[in-house]
């Protein structure tokens, strides 16, 4: 470990040779600088960050509609524009909110397949159809990089290559103090709360610290196109890759979001303005509280961000040497195990949107955000609303509607181990529209259920959906159970 000066400190205010700041001169002298400039950062910040007088709808000329895109016919130069392309995966969550061990990226979404399997089946079936080398890398963090280099080994034989890189590492923040909570660099026992990865906007800072990104660049890779490795709809789509690469070279695009038409859903979900005369995303955490219904709104913020991003890759380079990548700070508190309130300073992947140079937003069909967050998003993926092919999940051509449904499933669903018990076969779910879960609820094989359909079970009862049953605009409450005999 490299021992860094604490005279770089004294501007924060802090007596640095207190106790709690010794240990973190002995982190990497990048991750320590990463860290130090963002604290510094949130010493300075004062008042909202932007002015809600300020803010604009953007240009109808910097939102381009993924239709009129799909329109242009695919060149023949479609795998030379590929073999310029990499695939970046966020991979530093873990599964725990689904009740899951290690990383969230191996939990069984489909047919035994983990997220991981699934994305590299993508972009193997990509290499192999167009005989192009689209590599994989994924953005582990300290949470996730071990167990995820060790499944790394069962893709050794597969067409794609596969680089990883690990997010910063930062101390979280006494909320009363300021000061670290960690006392040593131990990540383990009592030391386990004491650090956290500080949100998926430090992907531009770790990929140039870790040397991957100019390994790209030499390799003749120009693009990343990053998401979630949850969302199963964010796949390498050709008509946006050839949009990217042929915007003329005086304007030359560095980065688009796609961004998709809001329900009432996603309220909360980052939206594009116009602010200053850039493209900027606005999250909720950034609008003054007299706003926040009206940045609800349906009707005024139409769009939200998916986080499927399309980024030069000589851009970061560049916005990443000049230290002019200007992320707005995401204060989010936490409540540790002993009950110690703290807070960790994050920032955002897209809110460096700004940043780039002819930047743009592609308003994309709701099919290429479809992220699995709970149990009841993954009841959806497993069913058959979707078919897998290569990887892909695609609504079912049998539904009748391109909508997906609505599906809320109680507390007794969290856990995907729970969840499982409670389904001998997923349903049949081609024409539901709705479905409400509640309580000690079971269901049979090959179940149907259509229209809307809720279920709820009082405390103390149980139901027992019976094998072959078809639900179709039903309520179903009280106790049922189906006995073995």
């Amino acid at each position: 470990m490299l021992l860094i000066s604490i005279n770089i400190l004294y501007a924060h205010g802090f007596v640095l040779t207190s106790e709690p700041w010794h240990f973190l001169f002995q982190i990497s002298k990048k991750d320590f600088e990463g860290f130090k400039n963002l604290f510094h950062r949130f010493l300075q910040v004062k008042g909202p960050s932007v002015k809600w007088d300020k803010i604009h709808k953007p240009p109808e000329d910097l939102i381009h509609p993924y239709d009129k895109i799909k329109a242009q016919a695919l060149p023949d130069s479609v795998a030379a524009s590929l073999n310029k392309l990499v695939v970046v995966k966020l991979n530093g969550g873990l599964g725990t909110s689904m009740g899951c061990k290690g990383p969230k990226s191996v939990i069984s979404v489909r047919n035994e397949n983990t997220f991981l399997d699934l994305t590299v089946h993508q972009i193997e079936h990509l290499n192999k159809t167009f005989n192009v080398d689209v590599p994989l890398v994924l953005m582990n963090s300290f949470n996730t990089d071990e167990d995820t280099k060790k499944i790394l080994q069962k893709y050794t034989h597969h067409r794609v290559h596969i680089h990883t890189f690990n997010q910063s590492r930062y101390p979280r923040i006494n909320k009363e103090s300021l000061l670290p909570v960690a006392k040593d660099l131990g990540m383990h026992g009592d030391h386990a709360d004491a650090w956290y990865p500080p949100g998926h906007g430090d992907i531009y800072a770790s990929f140039y610290n870790s040397g991957l990104l100019d390994q790209l660049i030499a390799a003749g890779k120009e693009y990343i196109f990053v998401s979630n490795i949850d969302n199963l709809g964010a796949t390498v789509d050709l008509f946006i890759l050839n949009h990217l690469m042929t915007q003329p070279k005086d304007k030359r695009c560095e980065f688009i979001m796609e961004v998709t038409d809001k329900t009432r859903a996603d309220v909360k979900g980052g939206t594009l303005i116009q602010y200053d005369d850039k493209l900027r995303l606005l999250e909720i955490a950034q609008v003054p509280k007299a706003h926040v219904d009206e940045f609800k709104s349906v009707t005024k913020f139409k769009i939200f961000n998916t986080n499927n991003l399309w980024i030069s890759l000589a851009a970061i380079k560049r916005l990443h040497e000049q230290n002019t990548m200007d992320m707005e700070i995401i204060v989010n508190p936490k409540t540790l195990d002993g009950g110690l309130n703290v807070i960790q300073l994050e920032t955002a992947v897209g809110a460096a949107i700004k940043a780039f140079d002819n930047a743009l937003g592609v308003n994309v069909p709701r099919s290429r955000f479809l992220p699995v967050k709970t149990s009841s998003d993954l009841l959806l993926v497993m069913s058959n609303l979707y078919s897998l092919d290569a990887g892909s999940l695609t609504m079912s051509k049998k539904r009748e509607f391109p909508s997906t449904p609505h599906v809320k499933l109680g507390s007794s669903f969290t856990k995907v181990h729970d969840f499982l018990m409670r389904f001998e076969s997923i349903p049949d779910m081609l024409e539901l529209d709705h479905l409400t879960v509640s309580g000690d609820v079971t269901f049979g094989k090959n179940v149907s259920l259509k229209g809307t359909v809720i279920i709820i079970a009082n405390h103390g009862d149980r139901i027992d959906i019976p094998a072959g049953a078809v639900l179709e605009n039903k309520i179903v409450s009280g106790n049922l159970r189906i006995l073995d005999h």
